[in-house]
């Protein structure tokens, strides 16, 4: 390993704690280094896996103090509960390392603050603090908003996304923390609909005011929502709708449409079925590769490590995918239009949004 490689340390050995340990091992510029979960079979079981796969024996931890105080490791990657993210972060931040945080940020507003206070004055000495946004690196996804910024869909009018998935009981019941407001802060939306929570900002840019409502359909175990449709205005003068449901057997499909006066374009599973652009109807040019996924969103962070750059995506852009999330809890709960930088600003973080969650009608 050369001196320039990242050493790298995993935070939290399940399942998409080895999509991180994958994707490094499978990299010539990065090393997992160091397991850290307080479930001794887990680490031990993804140890086991990348020791078979031919990389070297990374430690095994308890928790992460132990990890940074007796490796060496330049690098934490936090694939933890989501309700753990934020303090985690800040923790590997004080110890000057860079970090990468799997989606999302944290579930509450005011740790995340917190922590993009961490990252920026981390930032000033060269450290890099990213959050996992995979979906902006897919190609279709590229290509949709380079056309957007060209200004070839024309005036911007309106977007639709919609994450319409099937989870189990059997899926909330396999780990204590699932559909729980301390720890997955959310249900459909916060866990699966993240994600096309931030493509829908980044495709159209910050929102103004949020209304939603928020139902359990399926699953009355669960604290949190499993279905939810919300109505978003934005700065750009564009409307979208969002919706996101784990109520929906067998399991649908993901979109995200975004509409146009000289095109438009649609997303469907992280692929571009649809591109119309410059006014022309038909338009050939979809090219839409590959799904981009965590390895070319390592690419770009550990490239602005190298670089001494900040990367594609900060914990800013990940703050604000959390307030838009926020902001459609706090709109069910109150039953009105909230506005997003009130939910931003912490106007409306005294705000239960627990109680925001109903029944479907009888």
């Amino acid at each position: 390993m050369a001196d320039t490689d990242q050493r790298v340390a995993i935070v939290g050995c399940g399942i998409i704690g080895r999509t991180h340990a994958d994707t490094i091992a499978a990299r010539p510029d990065a090393t997992v280094t160091a397991l850290v979960d307080s479930d001794a079979d887990a680490r031990a079981a993804l140890a086991a896996r990348l020791k078979e796969a031919g990389h070297p024996e990374p430690g095994q931890y308890d928790d992460l103090a132990g990890a940074l105080s007796e490796s060496d490791v330049t690098l934490v990657a936090i694939c933890t509960p989501s309700g753990t993210h934020a303090a985690l972060a800040e923790e590997a931040l004080e110890a000057k390392k860079h970090v990468v945080i799997e989606k999302p940020l944290d579930v509450e507003l005011i740790r995340a603050r917190r922590l993009g206070a961490a990252a920026s004055r981390a930032a000033n000495h060269g450290v890099v603090t990213s959050v996992i946004s995979q979906h902006r690196f897919d190609a279709g996804s590229a290509q949709v908003k380079q056309a957007i910024d060209a200004g070839r869909f024309g005036q911007l009018t309106s977007a639709v996304a919609t994450v319409a998935w099937w989870r189990s009981d059997e899926y909330y019941a396999s780990a204590g923390w699932r559909g729980t407001w301390a720890q997955d802060g959310g249900g459909a939306l916060m866990n699966q609909g993240v994600h096309t929570v931030d493509l829908l900002l980044w495709f159209m840019g910050r929102p103004v005011s949020i209304y939603a409502q928020a139902i359990r359909a399926a699953h009355q175990a669960i604290e949190v929502e499993d279905t939810v449709v919300a109505t978003i205005t934005f700065e750009n003068g564009a409307v979208g709708t969002l919706h996101a449901t784990t109520a929906a057997f067998p399991g649908g499909r993901t979109r995200v449409s975004v509409h146009g006066t000289e095109g438009g374009a649609e997303l469907e599973d992280d692929l571009l079925a649809r591109f119309n652009a410059d006014g022309v109807k038909d338009d050939q040019s979809i090219d839409a590769g590959p799904p981009g996924g965590h390895k070319a969103q390592y690419d770009d962070i550990l490239a602005a490590i190298a670089n001494g750059e900040q990367p594609g995506i900060t914990v800013q852009h990940a703050i604000d995918a959390l307030a838009t999330v926020k902001a459609v809890y706090i709109a069910s709960t109150l039953q009105r239009p909230v506005k997003f930088v009130d939910v931003l600003e912490g106007r409306y973080d005294d705000v239960d949004v627990s109680r925001g969650i109903g029944l479907p009608p009888a």
